[in-house]
């Protein structure tokens, strides 16, 4: 997959792709079913699959002050649209030039001269341009001006509600996992490099493997059951873990991250790229007082995990 940041300078190569736009966070069901229709575009008019997103996010962009909301990395995400088949992934830099453009300069200077694409395909409730200012239906009519298609897809859901990175957001906040997964098609997954941690999991006789969770949207506080993917080195591989996430109250933290003791381990795998998919919300953080009531907490957290574990992998 082919990775395209600037519409001013594409070679020749990187236009004339069939795209679907939007920020695509989680890359959830119906962004994979956006992904679809769009790919059965590309098929019928022969021409590479893309998908057009932002960096960072605009609402990350217009409030930078604001709370942690991405479920996701902008890397976890290419990660995620590459596995998908996405042959270019047009991640433009949305700085103050992009968001001033007026919705019809972004068709113009954007989709049809910029990237000279064939044609798109966006949700019911897509918005673009300054303020914005342009609609699904807007789009469509300057598409049949500018000379590309558009295809606005329906809106996914089930019984339980639309598909969405907001209910996604909501389920993890709530505590409910399985609910994301409903969403997300998969389990949700938090990436990232092992980051040294302070070692009192070694001390106390589960050694963790730690994660920064700074810039994602944090999950309820607590303890899951999880299944942990070592990305790199040598013990790359598919294991099974109980992870806390949050501030370790018992140690007075101040600064929220994701711990992992991952079942039947030995190796260092500092620096390594690790990706921690959560199944199951056991228990809220605690705070103990004293250590040996902490061990005997997590001796049960962990014959939890593997409970739930062997019943959902």
């Amino acid at each position: 997959m082919r990775i395209i940041r600037d519409y001013q300078y594409v070679s020749e190569g990187d236009t004339g792709a069939a795209v679907a736009i939007g920020n695509f966070d989680g890359v959830h069901l119906g962004h994979q079913s956006v992904i679809d229709l769009t790919r059965r575009k590309a098929t019928d008019l022969n021409c590479p699959l893309g998908i057009l997103t932002f960096e960072p996010h605009p609402r990350q962009y217009f409030a930078p002050e604001a709370p942690s909301f991405r479920l996701m990395s902008a890397k976890a995400r290419a990660h995620r649209l590459e596995k998908l088949g996405v042959e270019r992934l047009y991640e433009l830099n949305f700085n103050a030039a992009l968001s001033s453009l007026t919705a019809s300069e972004f068709a113009r200077d954007v989709i049809a001269g910029g990237f000279g694409l064939k044609h798109v395909v966006i949700g019911a409730d897509f918005f673009f341009g300054k303020g914005r200012s342009g609609n699904a239906e807007m789009l469509a009519e300057m598409g049949r001006d500018m000379g590309f298609g558009v295809t606005i897809a329906p809106l996914i859901s089930d019984e339980m509600g639309e598909f969405s990175s907001t209910n996604i957001r909501n389920a993890l906040t709530d505590g409910k996992p399985e609910d994301a997964a409903r969403m997300l098609g998969h389990w949700h997954r938090i990436d990232g490099k092992v980051i040294g941690g302070d070692q009192r999991g070694r001390d106390l006789g589960y050694p963790t493997a730690n994660l920064a969770i700074d810039g994602l949207h944090p999950p309820k506080f607590g303890v899951y059951a999880v299944l942990v993917d070592v990305l790199e080195g040598p013990h790359k591989g598919h294991y099974q873990g109980a992870a806390s996430i949050g501030l370790r109250p018992t140690f007075g933290g101040e600064i929220a991250n994701l711990e992992v003791f991952i079942f039947d381990f030995s190796g260092d795998i500092y620096d390594m790229e690790i990706s921690v998919a959560l199944v199951s919300f056991q228990r809220p953080e605690l705070k103990f007082d004293t250590l040996d009531a902490l061990i005997k907490q997590i001796d049960e957290d962990c014959v939890i995990s593997k409970q739930i574990l062997a019943k959902n992998t």
